[in-house]
């Protein structure tokens, strides 16, 4: 008997695939090591399967990664797994619970409202998002639409190609159901997978509960499974948490530097080993504006582009408070204070190496700063200037800015600054090169796939995955994707609803 919240077989044709008969998925060794811990911090749910599961989206390459048969996509019970439809007898899936503060304001206990954890294999967990209601959906339909899963997929390998920690996505499963957000749309589910979807918020949900024993169980799981390292600190908490802070101030600066806006950095949706997780109403940026919101539901622009760092540091306190209990105080805010310092540390190697600088100088975080002030003057749009900044230098951008004259002044530092530099022209370009990438997924190319995928071609979306896969590198016929936005992409707005 399946614990937690039952659903109708008959209603909602669940079944096992043991029952359909020997799967290539039967192969497969499933754990569920945050289920081993109990009730507290999640609950086994059946999947609702969605209606007639196609597999829309393969990603080969993190199949292989994972361990997973090079053909077993090629199975029929693939699209039907991953769909919810069935599951292997070796494995069931779960939905955890965390809570925690959204736009700054605590909202109490949230948890995995149309996520559930297939399972773990290979040191990845296997989650799949859409898959029917849990006990956390809030009255929810448990569903993610076709347009949101299209938009995660991608946004994910692209974050990946681009050494940017992320999780990533194994497969898209489309549907013909029809779902209502703003208006009718269809269905889908995406596996995503990473060593772990532990947030910030699964710890806010002990402490608010008051349930220390709970909170050092599940800090001791953490450490033992992602952080072995602090096991033999004074306080491993703390050690912990100065981790976190570290991998929370190096991932918001490689946010900074591609141009990438997440959207929504509430608590819930950091990841506690420093993934970039939860892609909804995220964007990357095209002209330059340091207060560029991306996200049309923050009305008030906590998360823009220059704030993402701020709520970055909110978020890690709203860690450091829950873990207060394992924690000294004082040396606790102590470590909070060092994410500043760390963060404009990372976020200057970041541009470092945007503008092909190995050495460190003093004059190098003024000269950044003028030159973004200068960008958001002239609306410069973001990754063309990097790239033909790399391929051209000072002269091929010159005429992406409105004041020449400033534009010359800075220029002048610039190249009296590279030549302190002793590496040779060609390897400071090269090197650029791969530190300014040619294609980024801007929302017009993922409003591309998601049209033609809503009328049954899934062939832009592959076209789009496989450019992103090798974004540094430019590829032949794809000038396209490397230009401007078209003008009608002005009119695309995303929202928590993205």
């Amino acid at each position: 008997m399946r614990e937690g919240v039952q659903y109708p077989i008959i209603l909602l044709g669940y079944i096992p695939i043991g029952g359909m008969g020997m799967s290539r998925w039967d192969s497969c060794t499933f754990s569920h090591s945050l289920g081993d811990l109990g009730a507290r911090f999640s609950q086994r749910v059946d999947p609702t399967p969605i209606d007639n599961p196609t597999l829309s989206l393969w990603n080969e390459a993190l199949a292989a990664d994972i361990g997973l048969p090079a053909d077993i996509h090629t199975d029929a019970s693939t699209a039907m797994l991953l769909g919810g439809s069935a599951l292997p007898e070796s494995t069931h899936t779960r939905a955890s619970v965390y809570a925690g503060h959204q736009f700054g304001v605590f909202a109490g206990q949230l948890g995995d409202g149309r996520a559930l954890l297939l399972g773990e294999l290979n040191g990845y967990e296997l989650q799949l998002k859409g898959a029917g209601p849990t006990p956390y959906s809030r009255r929810a339909d448990g569903r993610a639409v076709l347009r949101s899963s299209i938009r995660e997929y991608l946004c994910s390998e692209a974050m990946h190609a681009m050494g940017i920690p992320t999780t990533r996505a194994l497969a898209l499963v489309s549907s013909p159901e029809i779902v209502w957000r703003e208006r009718a749309e269809t269905a889908a589910v995406v596996t995503r997978v990473a060593p772990t979807f532990l947030r910030f918020g699964h710890f806010e949900m002990q402490y608010y509960r008051r349930d220390h024993d709970a909170l050092k169980a599940l800090a001791d799981y953490a450490i033992a499974r992602w952080f072995p390292a602090c096991l033999n600190a004074a306080n491993p908490y703390q050690a912990m948490l100065d981790e976190v802070i570290s991998r929370t101030a190096q991932l918001i600066a490689q946010w900074q530097a591609v141009g990438f806006c997440h959207g929504v950095m509430n608590s819930d949706n950091m990841s506690l080993i420093g993934l970039t997780i939860d892609y909804g109403p995220f964007g990357f940026l095209d002209h330059f504006d340091a207060g560029h919101i991306c996200n049309h539901s923050d009305h008030q622009g906590r998360y823009r582009w220059e704030g993402q760092p701020e709520a970055g540091l909110f978020n890690l306190h709203c860690l450091a408070q829950a873990l207060l209990p394992l924690l000294d105080r004082d040396v606790t805010l102590a470590a909070l204070q060092s994410f500043q310092p760390q963060f404009e540390a990372a976020m200057m190697a970041q541009f470092r190496r945007k503008l092909g600088l190995m050495l460190e100088e003093d004059s190098d975080w003024p000269l950044l700063i003028d030159l973004l002030n200068l960008m958001q003057t002239s609306r410069t749009d973001w990754t063309i200037f990097w790239r033909v900044l790399s391929h051209e230098g000072v002269a091929g951008v010159r005429d992406m800015f409105i004041d020449r004259v400033a534009f010359d002044v800075w220029a002048d530092r610039y190249e009296s600054r590279l030549v302190i530099e002793s590496v040779p022209a060609s390897t400071r370009q090269t090197a650029m090169l791969a530190a300014n990438p040619a294609y980024v997924l801007r929302n017009w190319m993922a409003e591309e796939a998601i049209q033609a995928a809503e009328q049954g071609d899934f062939s832009v979306a592959k076209q789009i995955e496989l450019l992103l896969r090798t974004p540094f590198t430019e590829q032949a016929g794809m000038a396209r994707f490397a230009a401007l936005p078209p003008d009608w992409a002005k009119e695309i707005s995303v929202s928590c609803s993205s």
